[in-house]
């Protein structure tokens, strides 16, 4: 089963699950996981091929719908569900295919469709560190930088390294044999009808109005936000911004609206 960290167990009410997106980790969410666990449990997993899970030679999205099934089911579902990016599409395709296990479900920054770019050149700026040199994480990240890599996933990948170990938490193999499957969406019939928030950066490009009738044919309940001036990295941007909008439609009252 999956990694996860467990915040707030003993609070009795629905519990969220945040998925995380590629190269990252539950850790990254650690933040905003503590802060949302004021008034429910929160569970932040790390996804195949990434921190602490098992390693596999896959990584659909049907791979990794299934690894969250099952720790809906070993913890005791059904669970409000947030995704970025990667871990986006794999909240998608839970709710698409076993929607018994998702009461709402939050998708930030991320569409139900495929995707032409690459996140390939990463793997190839990871591998090209040089681990033996690297006693801490900030050389780690001097490094990607002399091969380009900007400054803000510079400390988001280096989150991802053991320097004690010398090993980046990833099965970059795995992950990049997969990517033409990661930046795909598996051909999903049906709809989920729980409450959905699409929570987009109001600078990202990643979901755009073309996107909206295959979102909504897929989800029958979507509701749509912003948050300005964010991009794709939406929660790392603007964390309070976007813990207050995942706070406020968790909590609302969608019968009485």
């Amino acid at each position: 089963m999956l990694n996860y960290t467990d915040y707030a167990p003993d609070i009795a009410s629905t519990p969220l699950l945040i998925a995380h997106g590629l190269f990252g980790s539950g850790r990254n969410w650690g933040v905003i996981a503590k802060r949302l666990s004021d008034q429910r449990r929160v569970i932040a997993v790390d996804m195949r091929n990434h921190g602490q899970s098992p390693r596999a030679d896959t990584n659909s999205y049907t791979d990794m719908a299934d690894d969250l099934a099952e720790v809906i089911t070993q913890l005791g579902g059904p669970m409000d569900v947030l995704g970025h990016s990667m871990g986006g599409k794999a909240a998608m395709t839970l709710a698409l295919t076993r929607p018994d296990l998702v009461r709402r479900l939050v998708i930030a920054d991320i569409a139900p469709v495929s995707y032409t770019h690459s996140q390939s050149e990463f793997i190839t700026a990871m591998r090209g560190v040089d681990l033996d040199t690297v006693t801490r994480r900030s050389e780690a990240a001097e490094q990607l930088a002399a091969l380009g890599v900007e400054p803000a996933l510079q400390s988001f990948f280096t989150q991802s390294l053991d320097v004690a170990e010398k090993r980046w938490l990833l099965n970059l193999d795995a992950l990049e044999a997969n990517m033409p499957d990661i930046m795909s969406f598996p051909d999903l019939e049906g709809c989920f009808d729980g409450p959905t928030l699409f929570l987009t950066g109001g600078t990202s490009q990643y979901v755009t109005s073309k996107h909206r009738p295959r979102i909504k044919e897929l989800f029958s309940q979507v509701h749509f936000a912003k948050i300005p001036d964010t991009g794709h990295w939406l929660h790392a941007e603007k964390p309070r911004d976007f813990e207050a909008a995942v706070r406020t439609f968790l909590t609302m009252d969608f019968d009485a609206a």
